[in-house]
């Protein structure tokens, strides 16, 4: 037997994606776009990477209830009762539960890896390496996290405090999580970077579905009950009216970090570097994307004129520019942002404001 035999990955592409307005909408969020020109959505690149290492039954997608059949039309290979929806979002120990009690309904050895549909990852190699690594340490009962090695002092991060080492698995060496830290100021990343053991929260994770539910009972015992009685009626006639009974009352967007692994005493991480990049907004996409002789990454019919760091994204119209610096510049078919990089977090404000002056409509 492989560590790998009992692996599970369950993908969250859930979620909006509203900091990458106005391409990411309702309709059509960001897991479901081709956002770095390689004709692959994030959704299924995440499934692309994973397939090298289990067989398309492993893999399970949790997501809006909304969002199923966009799933199906995106990852025909897998089998549809593998695509989960949830009629209500309620955070990502919620989520992670939901996967939990799918696996476990099949296998009750499931080893469960946490993946999300927004990541970018450009060695996917190291990250399966990291998988079978993290299958071997499930075994004994911890909670294990992959943290990334920071390359620079980033704010927008949390952090992971490591303390000593477990260990090595797979050639990975794994180390014992002291505490998560919440997203730094710049001094304080600086600091974190000086002294040499702490790494980025990369929001993955890799236990056994038992394990997790151990948790969920000690640290959310709301949640756990929810779930031990939604699992009966997996598949079966009466699974709406169980869901509507026992999920929809459940609290809102509880985080899997907040409720469960600050809370655990077993954590371990696995410090990596795998070429993780999370595309939550507009400048994370400026940062990954190939980039021309100037520095712009462009996808669109471009003209310009002694531009640098830009992104231009138009599907239809021709976009022009000149001496922009660290701009960014997004066209669809009925709406144009422009902004500058270090301001791509504001789009919340604009979101805000359309829901406010009910523009919601732009959203949609």
């Amino acid at each position: 037997m492989t560590p790998t035999d009992h692996l599970y990955p369950v993908i969250l592409a859930g979620g909006v994606g509203s900091r990458l307005w106005p391409r990411s909408r309702k309709t059509a969020p960001k897991q479901f776009l081709d956002l770095t020109g390689n004709q692959r959505s994030m959704l299924q690149e995440a499934f692309d990477r994973m397939t090298p290492l289990v067989p398309p039954e492993h893999i399970f997608v949790i997501t809006n209830r909304e969002y199923v059949d966009a799933v199906r039309d995106q990852l025909p290979e897998m089998p549809p009762q593998n695509i989960v929806g949830e009629p209500a979002a309620r955070g990502s120990a919620a989520a992670i539960g939901l996967g939990a009690i799918h696996l476990l309904r099949s296998d009750p050895q499931a080893v469960m890896a946490v993946l999300t549909a927004d990541h970018l990852i450009q060695k996917p190699e190291i990250l399966r390496q990291t998988l079978a690594a993290g299958s071997e340490l499930a075994q004994a009962g911890e909670l294990i996290t992959l943290g990334i090695e920071p390359a620079y002092p980033e704010t927008g991060y949390g952090y992971i405090e490591m303390g000593e080492t477990l260990g090595a698995y797979q050639g990975m060496t794994a180390r014992r999580v002291r505490r998560f830290r919440e997203k730094p100021d710049l001094a304080t990343a600086e600091a974190f970077l000086a002294a040499g053991n702490f790494v980025w929260n990369s929001g993955m994770f890799i236990w056994r579905a038992d394990v997790i539910m151990a948790q969920f009972a000690r640290h959310m015992p709301q949640l756990h009950t929810a779930l031990q009685r939604l699992l009966p009626a997996l598949g079966k006639k009466d699974e709406k009216a169980a869901f509507e009974q026992h999920w929809m009352p459940l609290e809102g967007n509880v985080t899997i970090d907040y409720g469960i692994m600050e809370k655990a005493e077993r954590v371990a991480v696995f410090p990596v570097d795998m070429g993780w990049h999370d595309i939550g907004s507009w400048a994370a996409l400026l940062e990954v994307l190939p980039k021309d002789a100037n520095g712009n990454a462009v996808q669109a019919r471009h003209l310009d004129y002694d531009s640098n760091n830009i992104l231009a994204f138009s599907k239809n119209r021709l976009i022009a520019t000149i001496g922009l610096q660290d701009m960014i510049v997004v066209d669809t078919d009925d709406v144009l942002l422009v902004m500058p990089a270090d301001r791509a977090q504001d789009v919340k404000k604009i979101i805000r404001s359309l829901k406010e002056n009910g523009l919601d409509h732009y959203l949609e």
